[in-house]
């Protein structure tokens, strides 16, 4: 298979980037006619950010599985789609060929109908890393129904808000999971959520750990009984048909931490993502057919949604879906996994690079590695030197890095260097994609044209113009979703993120400048941790902030006002910390908590932050003007205590 749209030089990108922004149509429309249509488009783009409202390929008609499964049958159909490296390394791997992987997407498709699921349901999958969470995904893909992939790590409250958000009323989940050397014990997790739910009809349970489950009657089958009752052999007169779908139709939901409380669900459509994950993935990685790519992402994220499904399986690419953790059974696992399957991509976080730096060099003894030829990072900004030991050690110096930013919002990457394409600079993003206009703007909205002291435009990112992953929509309240990212900037979609940029127009993101965190490549709200801290009952007030963290990146401090601490500090920061894991998830727990009387507040009662961030990163010297304060005398006693 062919990719007519690849890049293939430095002056290829600037004139396929000139192309976009100049006539965006007509660029679009030629990549999209590389595509399986039912119906061709009645037209290309309609756009506004006032409401918002951006349609790409309006009228057009397609299901995105027959162009990431049927269309690859022919020439494909023995290749492996997806390999599956499990928890365990002594357990069986299993490769999934096309033809293999179009037929359980199929058969679980029929499944779904078989349980009373229909186009444009909802349905909330909640599973460990199996090849069946692949098989669920796409199942509801190909019946149009709008699946809602929850990470395993999040609880059972979590759970619930994105079911009553979604108002989903089917889940597919597994008994439990293995992650390391956990057991999480899924299905138990998902009775939780439950209770008191009136909309869920049926929950499809694949067995995966056999640990003991409550199966209730009427609500809860097997999926292994449900998978008998489907026909073997393809095709049968309406088996395996694919729902014919509108480019504009929701594909799927997937949750992300806000600045308020509530998680937001993003809306994406079936069309517009189908082509931008499609294009970024062949463009940035340089992906050439045959190649083995190992994105290290759960699919509870948007990276594993773009990066191990829809991407590579609508290029007709082998993908890798790993089970386990970095660091288990010891921490030259990944490197295991690359040598095992000659992985030519490797795709991870900088907060795992960080973490196998600390082990040092010894788990890298033996590691052959020859295989790799491009190496990519995702999730937050990587450190200059993250990005020297990922280039020395493990690329040894042959491999580009692809430093990529994006967010679940954008569908798929946005800046970035392109694999030995365009130029990389150390833990700089560097160029657009094509179609993708960023601006860095100041607080009034106005676009940065004067430098900084170090020489360089510094700003609030911002992007112009539509691309085709963009979001359409927050489930159920786009109001929301208006004034999210639409309305703090006239006209210009807003990212959250601060940036710099240089002489040679790359980009560089500084981090957040809402208030929400990065803690380890996941979006975690300052509100939601709050939330959570303050329902502990010894817990009168609570203030969260992120600190600059070796491994994750950013570390969630919290200063928390508490009634009677009673002389044990230890086993209250334990409760509150059990408190947070229970509500939202163990990726939430605050590294430190720091017991306090009071915050900083104005007099109209606004917490001062930037105080609280200052002091939980160190700097104590120059908090700035604390006059305007309605008790100064608490920042002496905030610094006096910090962790």
């Amino acid at each position: 298979m062919s990719y007519p749209y690849q890049i293939g030089s430095l002056s290829e990108y600037h004139e396929a980037y000139r192309k976009s922004i100049e006539d965006p149509e007509a660029f679009w429309a030629g990549v999209a006619s590389n595509f399986h249509w039912r119906k061709k488009w009645d037209r290309v783009l309609s756009w506004n950010f006032k409401e918002p409202n951006v349609e790409w390929f309006a009228g057009g008609k397609l299901n995105i599985t027959e162009n990431c499964l049927d269309r690859h049958l022919e020439k494909l159909g023995d290749k492996p789609a997806i390999i599956w490296e499990p928890n365990n390394p002594e357990e069986r791997t299993r490769v999934v060929t096309y033809e293999r992987l179009h037929k359980r997407v199929c058969q679980f498709a029929q499944v779904l109908r078989n349980n009373g699921v229909k186009k444009g349901d909802r349905v909330c999958i909640y599973m460990g890393m199996v090849p069946e969470l692949a098989y669920a995904v796409l199942g509801c893909a190909r019946i149009g129904a709008v699946h809602s992939v929850i990470f395993g790590g999040f609880s059972a409250q979590s759970i619930a808000d994105r079911l009553e958000d979604a108002k989903a009323e089917f889940i597919v989940t597994c008994d439990g999971a293995y992650r390391g050397g956990k057991d999480i014990p899924l299905k138990s997790i998902i009775d939780d959520a439950l209770i008191g739910n009136k909309l869920v009809k049926k929950v499809i349970v694949y067995t995966r750990t056999r640990i003991p489950v409550s199966m209730i009657k009427g609500r809860d089958v097997w999926w292994e009984d449900e998978m008998l009752k489907v026909t073997d052999t393809l095709p049968v007169e309406g088996f395996g048909e694919a729902e014919v779908m509108d480019a504009e139709d929701p594909l799927f939901i997937l949750y992300t931490s806000g600045s308020t409380g509530k998680p937001k669900g993003v809306v994406h459509s079936s069309g517009g993502y189908m082509i931008w994950t499609n294009y970024t993935f062949v463009n940035a990685f340089q992906y050439k057919p045959g190649q083995v790519h190992f994105c290290t992402a759960d699919i509870g994220w948007i990276t594993g949604h773009s990066y191990i499904l829809y991407g590579p399986l609508s290029a007709g690419a082998t993908s890798i879906m790993f089970e386990g953790i970095p660091t288990w059974p010891d921490a030259g696992r990944f490197w295991d996994v690359i040598d095992k399957y000659k992985v030519n991509i490797f795709y991870t976080a900088p907060t795992a690079i960080r973490s196998l730096m600390s082990f040092g060099l010894d788990p890298l003894k033996g590691k052959d590695l020859s295989s790799l030829q491009v190496l990519g990072t995702v999730g937050e900004p990587i450190n200059e030197e993250a990005w020297h030991w990922y280039d020395e050690h493990i690329g040894k110096k042959n491999c580009p890095v692809v430093d990529t930013w994006w967010q679940t919002e954008t569908g798929g990457l946005m800046i970035t260097n392109l694999a030995g394409i365009t130029p990389a600079k150390p833990s700089w993003a560097t160029l657009p994609m094509p179609g993708v206009q960023p601006v860095l703007v100041d607080d009034k909205g106005e676009e940065v044209t004067e430098k900084d002291a170090d020489g360089f435009y510094k700003g609030n990112l911002c992007i112009k113009a539509p691309w085709p992953g963009i979001i359409r929509t927050t489930y159920g309240d786009h109001e929301r979703c208006r004034t999210n990212y639409f309305a703090t900037y006239d006209n210009l979609y807003f990212t959250g993120d601060g940036a710099l940029k240089d002489d040679n127009g790359f980009f560089r993101i500084t981090g957040r400048v809402d208030d929400v965190l990065n803690v380890s490549g996941h979006r975690i709200g300052t509100a939601e941790v709050e939330n959570a801290i303050n329902m502990h009952a010894s817990v009168i007030e609570s203030a969260v902030v992120g600190f600059p963290h070796d491994i994750k990146g950013q570390g969630i401090y919290a200063y928390v006002i508490v009634s009677g601490l009673r002389g044990d500090e230890a086993g209250t920061r334990q409760d509150i910390i059990q408190t947070v894991s229970r509500i939202i998830g163990p990726i939430a727990k605050p590294d430190k908590i720091q017991f306090v009387t009071g915050l900083p507040k104005t007099r109209s009662g606004k917490i001062m932050r930037r105080i609280l961030r200052k002091i939980a990163e160190g700097e104590t010297a120059n908090l700035g003007d604390t006059s305007t304060l309605l008790d100064p005398a608490v920042v002496d006693e905030l610094k006096n205590g910090k962790l």
